[in-house]
């Protein structure tokens, strides 16, 4: 009787259904099936996955149950946890905040980050005083429906402490940082400059030329960064003058942090800076930059740019 009820497919739609499968005892997981219309009964459930030794090992999660689906398949696919899956993909140049908002917005995810501060996220992935800005790596997560976003993070965290220790081994002599961390928030300037992708490399260049000649950076998105909320898509000549800790028209040097959440290839770009003597660049159009090694030069850039602008 029950290899008869263990090999009989259920009566399911043809596309089949999902079924959410709870954390407790195997009676109580073949109560969760009849009650979400797998089945009719539960204790068939029950005796297949305690006589066939099956029951001990199945996994909580949400499962797709496919038409032509029988008991026993079922059960199989619970003990692999083969569960639904959730695909997050977080983007090269998002702050934190988007991060957050983006895992929030995800349904099929556990908000346990939801109510947490950024330090006490960041205490709870073992590092606690870090910044988050810049500690996750752009990429898209697999994880099964229903984890924790908290798992999320944990994996895109330590994606980018590898990501960063493998960039940093590879680093060039032409680098003009001194440690890792000061890579990642150069990377996170050049990912946010960068509108083409094979550009990085040369800002990079540009960056490295002027922090060792003790140049201020003067890029925008650390001033857009530094003015926070208070941001309104217009970037004036006074919020250059508006000094912050992220400003760097009024202070020399690297930003304290990230400024976003910077990709392999910005990483890459910080550590193996394209060796130039170039000092500048400014937009040339369709996201591409003029280079020049004289202020002369990049002058000359700049009224050509105000000129096609005014067209």
């Amino acid at each position: 009787m029950v290899l008869w009820y263990a090999n009989s497919p259920y009566d399911l739609p043809e596309a089949g259904t999902t079924v959410d499968v709870p954390y407790g005892s195997q009676r109580a997981v073949a109560r969760s099936l009849v009650e979400q219309g797998v089945g009719s009964l539960d204790t068939p459930f029950w005796l297949l996955a305690r006589l066939s030794g099956l029951g001990s090992g199945i996994k909580a999660g949400r499962y797709q149950v496919e038409a032509g689906a029988t008991p026993y398949t079922l059960l199989e696919k619970m003990v692999r946890g083969d569960t639904v899956k959730v695909a997050i993909t977080l983007v090269e140049g998002w702050r934190f905040a988007q991060w957050r908002a983006a895992l929030a917005a995800e349904t099929g995810l556990r908000p346990d980050t939801a109510d947490l501060s950024e330090a006490e996220i960041m205490a709870a992935l073992g590092a606690p005083g870090v910044p988050a800005e810049g500690r996750f790596l752009p990429d898209t997560y697999l994880v099964s429906y229903g984890t924790s976003d908290k798992v999320v993070l944990r994996m895109a965290y330590r994606a980018m402490q590898e990501a960063l220790q493998a960039a940093w081994a590879e680093r060039s002599a032409e680098v003009p940082v001194r440690t890792p961390d000061e890579a990642l928030v150069l990377a996170s300037i050049v990912e946010k400059e960068t509108g083409v992708a094979d550009e990085r490399p040369l800002i990079a260049g540009v960056f490295g030329n002027r922090l060792r000649r003790g140049m201020l950076l003067q890029t925008d998105p650390t001033v857009i960064y530094g003015l926070g909320e208070g941001f309104n898509g217009n970037l004036t000549k006074a919020d250059l003058g508006r000094d912050t800790r992220w400003n760097t028209y009024t202070r020399a040097g690297l930003p304290p942090t990230p400024i976003a959440m910077p990709g392999r290839a910005a990483l890459a770009a910080a550590t193996r800076p394209t060796k130039t003597d170039a000092l500048y660049f400014v937009a040339a159009g369709g996201g591409r930059h003029t280079f020049s090694a004289t202020l002369e030069q990049h002058n000359v850039a700049v009224r050509k740019l105000v000129k096609r602008t005014r067209q």
